[in-house]
This record gives C-alpha cells, sequence and structure tokens, in this order.
C-alpha cells in the first residue's frame, strides 16, 4: 500500500474533483538507514517523477508508479532510462499541484491521468526526473512512507508518517535521525532543482553541529526504541 495515493485512487479522473480531501498533513524525517528487515516486508513501489512549475514553495508535477519492477537505487540510476526502458511496467499517473508546506499541512491537488500521458509528459518535458523507491510499512498505530532516492539524491532517505488530520502524538521510528518537515530543502521539487548529493555534506555539519530536531508543537513525540 502507498499512503500517500491511497485517496486518489479512487477518482476515476479529472473531472471528478472534490477538495475537501486536497490538504495533505504528514512529518517528514531524514534518515541515515532504513533497517533491511522493513525493505523486506513488502515489495516497494517504484517512482518516477518530474516538475513542470517549482517555485516559491509552488509546485505543479507529474508522477507515474510501477509494482511490477525493481530497481536498485544507487547514485547511477538514471530516472529517464528507467523510464524509457521499463515503460510498459508503469500503471499508475497521476497530476498534482501543490502548495507552500506550514507546519506540516500542505495544499495539495492530486488527480489520477492516463499512464502513457504521463510517461510522454515526463519524457518530452518538465525539470530534471525524480526517481525513487518508496515502501510502505505499518509502524506502531501509523502508515510510514520511506523513499530511497536514487540518481543525484543517493543516498537520500526521507520517511514520512501521514494522517487525515494533524500528525500529532507521533511515536517516532529509531531509524529517523531528525525531523525536516518544514525544510524545504528536503521537499521533492527543491530535491530537482538543488540535488541532495551537492549540498549533503553542508547538511551534516549543520546536523553534527546542532545535533537532531524534532517539533514541539504536535503533542507528544515518543521514540520507537527499536523496530520489530
Amino acid at each position: 500500500m502507498d499512503f500517500a495515493t491511497n485517496s486518489a485512487s479512487g477518482m476515476s479522473g479529472l473531472g471528478d474533483f472534490d477538495d475537501s480531501d486536497d490538504f495533505e498533513y504528514e512529518r517528514r524525517f531524514y534518515c541515515r538507514e532504513f533497517p533491511v528487515e522493513l525493505r523486506n516486508e513488502n515489495p516497494p513501489a517504484l517512482i518516477v517523477q518530474s516538475y513542470f512549475v517549482h517555485s516559491d514553495n509552488f509546485a505543479l508535477r507529474v508522477r507515474i508508479q510501477s509494482s511490477r519492477v525493481a530497481v536498485d537505487m544507487t547514485p547511477h540510476t538514471d530516472a529517464l532510462h528507467v523510464l524509457s526502458k521499463w515503460r510498459d511496467s508503469f500503471t499508475r499517473a497521476f497530476v498534482t499541484v501543490k502548495g507552500p508546506s506550514v507546519n506540516g499541512t500542505r495544499y495539495e491537488a492530486e488527480r489520477p491521468i492516463d499512464t502513457e500521458v504521463g510517461i510522454e509528459l515526463i519524457l518530452r518535458g518538465g525539470g530534471v526526473a525524480i526517481i525513487k523507491n518508496r515502501y510502505s510499512v505499518w509502524l506502531g498505530s501509523d502508515g510510514w512512507n520511506i523513499d530511497v532516492f536514487g540518481g543525484d539524491n543517493f543516498p537520500l532517505i526521507v520517511a514520512e508518517a501521514e494522517r487525515s488530520g494533524p500528525v500529532t502524538n507521533l511515536e517516532i521510528p529509531s531509524f529517523c535521525t531528525t525531523e525536516i518537515t518544514d525544510n524545504y530543502r528536503f521537499s521533492n521539487d527543491s530535491l530537482a532543482d538543488k540535488p541532495f548529493s551537492t549540498w549533503a555534506g553542508e547538511f551534516e555539519k549543520e546536523l553534527g553541529a546542532s545535533g537532531p530536531h524534532f517539533l514541539q508543537g504536535f503533542g507528544h513525540n515518543r521514540h520507537m526504541p527499536h523496530v520489530n
């Protein structure tokens, strides 16, 4: 299950417009590692996405997904090459409009589109394509998406917990190093412009100097001692 796209799967097209669910409530975390036992629980969804607009925290994105092919994420994984090679394996496509993230809330209107249309849009236009494997797992009482990036964003790993309302009193897995909920550098639209590999060393120095940070305005943070 992909917790982020679950709400969009029941829509049949762009004409089925209901903005009541067009807000995203999530908390996001930078991870230095992702436990092997969790990687092995369920096969990931392969995601390729490109941004046609990404400016001032606003974005227009096209995303395609596949659960039929396994691709290792390395510094040399090329999104467009993978898309061209495995295009028949992609079965879902979405167009998404996003607004700025403020305190874990972001406007996100996501609608399904024809998969072939999505593939052609990414191959023929848009910005730099992002590629990642998304693992969806239950930890504690929450569904988590863990994104493992390839290409210029390798070795970035981001974990996110998403709910239908503000993500309060969250039980945070032990592999989450620090919170990045409102750190725009880690948004996918920013990563399309400034990949993680170009500033990873700078970020690790910042983290070493300041230590881990977890937002305190969302109730009581609980930290899982280990992942079962």
